[in-house]
């Protein structure tokens, strides 16, 4: 069975990233509003009711922004670190909320996640590989550097989504927190 992947969208202004096959998909992070995503998943002919996890990669307003509205509208759970969450400050309804640790094998379906930490200026900041079995693809948002769980998982993927906008420069000289 083949995967689906799409990028809803990347950048400051939100992530969403969509990953599936015939029958369940998951997100990686919902920085989109609910209305948004919808659109943009209407857009690609991509079916909302597939949609069965959310997994957020850390606290960061672009990655989470559509998180609870999809969540309570879809009724789709969230996957979130309690480090995260909490500084996430943002209501999310405990029966929504699911925690994960690095290294844990979530099982959706058919698909498997895997989690894994990465360097980020967040409280407890994720990277994913989700997996059918066969095929791998990554999520690696937010780059500044590379660490060797990184480089494992990424030469173990098949396609990935990459995501980085790190400037030495700008973090210096900019209104960044270190």
């Amino acid at each position: 069975m083949p995967l689906y992947i799409a990028s809803l969208n990347s950048g400051s202004n939100g992530n969403c990233y969509y990953v599936g096959n015939e029958n369940e998909a998951v997100f990686i992070d919902a920085g989109l509003s609910c209305r948004e995503t919808e659109r943009r998943m209407r857009g690609l002919n991509l079916d909302m009711e597939k949609v069965k996890a959310i997994f957020i990669s850390h606290e960061h307003s672009d990655h989470i922004t559509g998180m609870c509205g999809i969540a309570k509208k879809w009724k789709i759970p969230v996957y979130i670190t309690p480090q995260t969450r909490a500084n996430s400050r943002v209501p999310l309804p405990p029966e929504w909320a699911l925690p994960f640790e690095a290294g844990q094998k979530i099982v959706i379906g058919t698909l498997q996640i895997l989690a894994f930490e990465k360097y980020h200026d967040a409280c407890h900041p994720h990277s994913f590989v989700v997996s059918d079995g066969s095929i791998n693809i990554g999520v690696f948002t937010d780059l500044g550097k590379t660490c060797d769980k990184l480089e494992q998982h990424l030469s173990e993927c098949h396609a990935a989504f990459l995501e980085a906008n790190y400037d030495e420069a700008m973090l210096a000289n900019g209104n960044y927190p270190y």
